[in-house]
């Protein structure tokens, strides 16, 4: 995100190799597991006609299997414009063109620009924010009834591995960061918004939350 990374920062870490190399997994296995876990978090809570809104969607993968199983349109928000020719590929490969609107965006930065949607999806997009509940505040403005989002676990495993992968991204230069963000704070700060009653589902070194309006 722009606030995080700063778009060069973005670019450059999310750039055409590797947009290139996550549409073809994508094309071979399907989705990982965090990202299996998020679908089946907003099938089982009803995706049949729903609208889909992701930030940070990337080739759009997640998207994709949403509306295979039933709903109506999806909008992406990214800032890496490196995406944009695998996702139009996967799109129509997959006979999705025209469902999707693709958008290089900051919701949190302009949240007038975006429009609502029944579901707001982040995947691996938490961590890439320092102002996480910025981020949170701005997506549950837009989400009708659902935000389901995945952050690394938060322990000394984590911190040390991101505060690792941190230290090259510094020395070269670059102002992309990971952060490893409180989980209970992310909590909050979806609940002053409106969203409670959460979902949470471990992963070894991911976890999926599911938050709805009350």
């Amino acid at each position: 995100m722009a606030s995080c990374c700063g778009p060069r920062g973005y670019e450059r870490v999310f750039n055409e190799r590797f947009a290139r190399r996550t549409a073809n997994r994508y094309r071979r296995r399907g989705l990982g597991r965090t990202a299996r876990r998020i679908v089946e978090l907003v099938d089982y809570h009803g995706v049949q006609g729903a609208s889909v809104l992701e930030v940070g969607g990337g080739v759009g993968d997640i998207q994709v299997e949403l509306l295979k199983r039933g709903a109506a349109r999806a909008t992406n928000l990214e800032l890496s414009t490196a995406y944009e020719p695998q996702a139009e590929e996967l799109l129509a490969e997959t006979g999705m063109t025209g469902r999707v609107d693709r958008r290089i965006l900051d919701i949190a930065a302009d949240p007038d620009q975006v429009p609502p949607a029944d579901v707001v999806v982040l995947h691996r997009v938490v961590c890439c924010y320092p102002d996480y509940a910025k981020l949170l505040g701005a997506v549950a403005g837009h989400a009708r009834r659902q935000v389901v989002f995945s952050h690394p676990r938060r322990n000394l495993v984590s911190r040390t591995v991101i505060g690792a992968e941190n230290v090259p991204l510094r020395l070269s230069g670059s102002d992309f960061r990971v952060f490893a963000h409180p989980p209970r704070a992310m909590l909050e700060a979806l609940a002053e918004h409106g969203f409670s009653t959460p979902t949470i589902v471990p992963g070894l070194g991911w976890q999926v939350v599911s938050v709805h309006r009350s």
